[in-house]
């Protein structure tokens, strides 16, 4: 019985040869995300080894609420049954968090499926990149390490540096802006104490990544490195709609460190409105819709970074191995494994 469902997408690759690298996303994000986040990680695997070979597969986890919408994605995108019992020869994955409904994650309706999806990473899996709510998840689900309630949300661009050298630390900036939309928190004492390694901190949104390197790199981001230009905006103006829907009880705040200062001017006067007239016909109206703001992509730069440093690890061990060629139900393949 399988445990979660995947779809097999190839992206562009300069030569595939013998010494692909195949790495796997598990898209948990809401319906109206999964298109887009499938676009944000591959974009950003693209730019961080733009002369290596991929292969990328992407997975759904079951227990994730999907609407129509969602299923005709899936299903429009060739979803299949993928069982952690089978062979899928995959150097990395990437595994990505969703909005959560429940205060706490182990009430989760997806949580057995994600708990079992963790298991196998630990005991079989490859090397993981957990993003935010699914790092928060896996430490809870590893060391039992409870995340804490912020007292306000911690969402907008905000500043990091490297604490501790590694290599995937090796390429990045002396300040890293890195993209963070989350309610909870999880400190670096609590991690340190639990056998983490922390790489990078800042002042304002704590820490961001971190990783435990034991059996296999297991990578964790407290905060989003797939976010693209307008991401950050789409979700402001997603709550602000489930303000003046009433979803929501207060009107939200702007992302820091994200609008200018006009913009935020334009913002402030449409939250006047609408807290005057609470109707949803407003967002008719939502400033800055279809611009092209906050032009240049500094907050990814460190994902490419981090994610070219990760690719480059397998290229350099399939390097150094043999190729061997194996077979996969319906598909050829090429692994490297030794003689």
């Amino acid at each position: 019985m399988s445990i979660f469902s995947a779809s097999r997408i190839s992206i562009q690759a300069k030569n595939t040869d013998d010494r692909s690298i195949r790495i796997g996303l598990i898209n948990n994000m809401p319906d109206q995300a999964l298109a887009q986040t499938e676009h944000q990680f591959r974009d950003i695997l693209r730019r961080a080894a733009p002369d290596l070979a991929l292969r990328v597969s992407f997975y759904s986890l079951p227990g994730i609420r999907r609407g129509d919408a969602g299923q005709r994605h899936l299903l429009a995108n060739g979803y299949r049954e993928f069982s952690p019992y089978e062979p899928h020869h995959l150097d990395g994955l990437i595994v990505t968090g969703t909005e959560p409904i429940c205060a706490d994650l182990r009430d989760e309706p997806y949580w057995d499926s994600l708990a079992q999806l963790y298991d196998w990473i630990a005991h079989k899996g490859p090397s993981t990149i957990f993003s935010c709510l699914a790092a928060h998840a896996a430490v809870l689900h590893y060391d039992g390490i409870e995340r804490e309630r912020l007292p306000e949300k911690r969402f907008g661009l905000f500043d990091h540096v490297v604490i501790e050298d590694h290599a995937l630390t090796e390429l990045l900036p002396p300040v890293a802006r890195v993209a963070h939309s989350r309610w909870n928190d999880v400190s670096a004492q609590t991690l340190e104490s639990n056998g983490y390694r922390i790489l990078t901190q800042g002042s304002e949104a704590g820490v961001d990544m971190f990783v435990r390197d034991e059996r296999k790199l297991l990578i964790f981001f407290q905060g989003h490195p797939e976010y693209d230009l307008h991401t950050l905006y789409r979700e402001y103006r997603r709550d602000v709609r489930r303000f003046l829907t009433g979803e929501r009880v207060t009107y939200p705040a702007m992302p820091r460190n994200y609008f200018t200062e006009d913009e935020r001017a334009l913002l402030t006067e449409f939250q006047s409105r609408a807290t005057a007239v609470r109707e949803d016909a407003l967002m008719d109206n939502f400033p800055l819709a279809g611009s092209q703001f906050l032009p240049g992509d500094a907050w990814q730069k460190p994902a490419i970074a981090v994610m070219g440093a990760w690719l480059g690890q397998f290229a350099k061990s399939k390097r150094a191995q043999r190729p061997t060629r194996v077979r996969e139900p319906g598909i050829e393949a090429i692994s490297q494994g030794g003689a």
